[in-house]
């Protein structure tokens, strides 16, 4: 058996702030049948403390980065825990990143390179005395620029030899801080150089991750190619490039339990491929939450942060084509002020065929999956997505931009995949307003006809969006690493 540190910043269903804790929390389930047995060192904020019930202290470090801090092992819902209860680092309010502002906590750096030195002091020395389990990992495995500093100290200390992996989950976050900061991260002088974390002269994160770990992948396999380019690398490209046959891409999954629209608690009206017509009451639900009248057209949906990335400046300039060409939209998410104003503005010009929720409801998501039409993704890039996962699960058909794991997730409604009965939803490219309306006018189009609709929403419930066949790729990754190990 396999044993496997994961560091990471936050995990589902503990605290979430996107993706990042979606795959934190269903991958270390999907291993445990392959070989695999994971920990997850997870910091102890207050809606994890909230939490966790019976923990046992497993080791205490009297000075990290000038704090006491407790690591606590726990089980919760079946994932095996190592909390890092340090109340000078994270019992604050606000989220696992910024405060209750939306500010950014000034310390951040000192924070997650906290949670990076625990990490690594974890896999040196393995939790040991007698108030520890003796347990140590064969292999650690972190996750984008809060964690990314674990193989840095690992690789600046003496100590054993053990494999690293890093996965960037979006490469555009970068942990990018002043070189002021560097005497304060208890590295050698030498660490800060090209091959160590300086960074266009500060000190880089997830840049010194990178160069450290044994090993990168990211969440896509067309990803892990767009981030070989200045386009999408972010300025890394270069390092990239460098590692790039240490470079591997596997795309995420979702858990399949929990995203199934035959048992979903969170939905009016349960179904499958045999009774698609049951989703008539998740629409009406859906359509009664978000104040939407009865129409001929598709009811489009979007669940997102409201952020250029995601391309919604783009959408809100369609619109009002939208609305024209019978469609509807509900609209979950929040981020950018001025794109929050442009949806309201849209819903005030249109209403009852657009309705905006600006926060984030992860039931509510649900009921959205199992009631629209189509869900919108017009992302500039996209390192994996899950949405359009969720979206093929539940008949919810993805109208996405070709870029990252969309384009890897997504079969084109294209006239010979149409023909095939291979289509899964609509893809376009290059990311512009107006092939995101070329994509709009297909979509009511086929929308219109209702028995290749219906084929394209089965396809799509019947593709593999589960973690069984990534969550292999990983466990597989690990074996090759780990076998190298003293070679």
């Amino acid at each position: 058996m396999m044993q496997v540190l994961s560091v990471t910043s936050e995990i589902y269903p503990l605290v979430k702030t996107g993706g990042l804790a979606d795959v934190g929390g269903a991958l270390p389930l999907a291993l445990k049948g392959r070989g695999v047995s994971m920990k997850t060192l997870v910091p102890g904020y207050p809606a994890v403390m909230r939490v966790i019930r019976d923990a046992r202290l497993v080791h205490t470090f009297d000075d990290l980065f000038g704090a006491r801090a407790d690591i606590l092992e726990v089980t919760h819902e079946g994932l095996d825990l190592l909390i890092l209860d340090c109340p000078a680092f994270y019992d604050r309010p606000g989220g696992p990143y910024a405060d209750a502002t939306g500010k950014d906590h000034i310390d951040n750096w000192r924070r997650f390179a906290a949670l990076s030195k625990a990490g690594a002091l974890i896999a040196q020395h393995g939790l040991g005395g007698e108030a520890g389990t003796g347990w140590r990992p064969d292999l650690v495995h972190v996750h984008d620029w809060q964690a990314a500093m674990v193989p840095v100290y690992m690789r600046y200390a003496e100590a054993p030899e053990i494999p690293s992996l890093i996965t960037i989950h979006n490469i555009a976050f970068q942990g990018r801080f002043g070189a002021d900061i560097f005497p304060h991260l208890q590295l050698p002088d030498h660490a800060f150089s090209i091959d160590g974390v300086e960074y266009y002269g500060d000190v880089g994160f997830l840049k010194g991750g990178l160069q450290s770990a044994w090993a990168i992948s990211t969440v896509s396999p067309s990803y892990a190619e767009e981030i070989l380019t200045p386009e999408y690398g972010m300025g890394l490209e270069g390092l990239l490039n460098y590692r790039s046959a240490d470079l591997t891409g596997i795309v995420n999954g979702i858990d399949a339990d929990i995203w199934n629209p035959a048992t979903d608690p969170n939905i009016a009206a349960h179904y499958g491929t045999e009774n698609l017509k049951s989703r008539e009451r998740n629409k009406q639900a859906l359509a009664e939450r978000f104040g939407l009248v009865d129409g001929d057209g598709p009811l489009f949906c979007v669940i997102s942060r409201l952020t250029l990335q995601k391309g919604m400046d783009l959408l809100a300039e369609t619109l009002d084509e939208l609305v024209a060409l019978g469609g509807r939209l509900a609209v979950l998410g929040a981020g950018d002020k001025d794109l929050e104003n442009l949806f309201h503005a849209a819903a005030v010009r249109h209403p009852g065929a657009i309705g905006v929720i600006a926060a984030y409801d992860e039931p509510l998501s649900h009921l959205m999956q199992a009631g629209a039409d189509a869900i919108l993704i017009p992302s500039r890039f996209e390192p994996c997505g899950l949405t359009q996962l969720y979206g093929l699960r539940y008949g919810c058909v993805p109208v996405v931009a070709r870029t990252g794991g969309l384009n890897d997730t997504v079969i084109d409604a294209s006239p010979a995949a149409i023909a095939a009965r291979a289509a899964t939803g609509f893809s376009f490219g290059p990311v512009t307003t107006d092939n995101l309306r070329r994509a709009l006018r297909r979509t009511v189009r086929l929308y219109k006809e209702p028995k290749l609709w219906t084929a394209m929403q089965k396809q799509g419930m019947k593709s593999e969006v589960s973690w069984e066949g990534s969550a292999a790729l990983y466990a597989g990754l690990y074996s090759e690493l780990i076998a190298r190990k003293g070679t």
